[in-house]
């Protein structure tokens, strides 16, 4: 059963999130390592100084490097607040990217609830990766991701897919261990320098370049790497985080006219949620 989390739960929600913003905030700056507020949450910093207000989550970016070097200090959260989570310490967690979960909530995604991995209010942290510098090699990288991706998503693909040779797919999918993807994933990511001159994606998440038609294919399987390393401060929700300088070109890539609202109907949170507690 689908639940509408709406008016005064839904900004709590939102609030949670925040202070949860402001301790990733924190211990980053204290330990040197950069990040940018991304996708939807630097679109809501730019056009409504906080949160788009139908906006259920929010996304961090980071480069391998300093996803790695967050991944080794993350113990420096502080546990009243939120804890760091990825596949390697929640063996039941079947993503990629990570995630910062609030201590003492729940929030079940609907067709997730049968997954075992620790559930909460969360925020994305989506670390970015190399990819090949010509554009066939990165058609074929975009390629291998996305089969490895439906590997991880096919647990879930069984029960909710609508297409029932899908489910059926996915079903044989769901035989192959995760730790056989995070392996190959492991092989390219070993790669990725904060130095080189690559472009970047996340190999967890689809390309954010192919959301907007408009991108030329030499540009559209992943960003350039000075959005992740020439950064500025952004007011967001009355505190300070850190997010791409030229947010301009950022934002046009990925919405294309991303000051004009989308229309009432089209203002939805990403996700629906069967259960959640707060």
């Amino acid at each position: 059963m689908v639940k509408v989390i709406k008016g005064e739960e839904f900004r709590r929600m939102q609030l949670l999130q925040l202070d949860m913003l402001k301790e990733f905030d924190r211990v980053c700056r204290e330990n040197n390592i950069r990040y940018t507020i991304f996708c939807g949450t630097l679109l809501g910093a730019v056009r409504h100084k906080g949160y788009i207000p139908w906006d259920d989550d929010a996304d961090i970016a980071m480069l391998r490097e300093d996803f790695e070097k967050f991944r080794k200090v993350a113990h420096l959260l502080d546990e009243k607040i939120c804890y760091f989570q990825d596949h390697i310490n929640d063996p039941e967690y079947r993503w990629g990217y990570a995630k910062l979960r609030r201590t003492g909530t729940r929030f079940i995604r609907a067709g997730q609830e049968h997954l075992k991995c620790k559930t909460g209010v969360f925020i994305d942290i989506f670390p970015m990766d190399d990819v090949p510098k010509s554009v066939i090699g990165q058609i074929f990288n975009d390629f291998y991701c996305f089969c490895l991706r439906k590997v991880l998503w096919s647990e879930v693909g069984k029960v909710t897919d609508k297409n029932r040779f899908r489910r059926f797919i996915y079903r044989h999918l769901s035989k192959i261990k995760p730790s056989t993807v995070y392996k190959r994933f492991d092989k390219m990511t070993n790669k990725s320098r904060n130095d080189s001159p690559n472009r970047v994606r996340c190999f967890f998440f689809t390309s954010v370049g192919k959301l907007y038609q408009k991108n030329s294919l030499k540009t559209r399987y992943a960003i350039p790497k000075k959005w992740m390393t020439e950064l500025c401060e952004y007011d967001f929700e009355g505190i300070k985080l850190f997010g791409t300088k030229d947010y301009d070109e950022n934002l046009k890539y990925i919405y294309g006219d991303y000051m004009t609202l989308p229309d009432e109907k089209d203002r939805d949170p990403h996700s629906p949620v069967s259960d959640y507690s707060f």
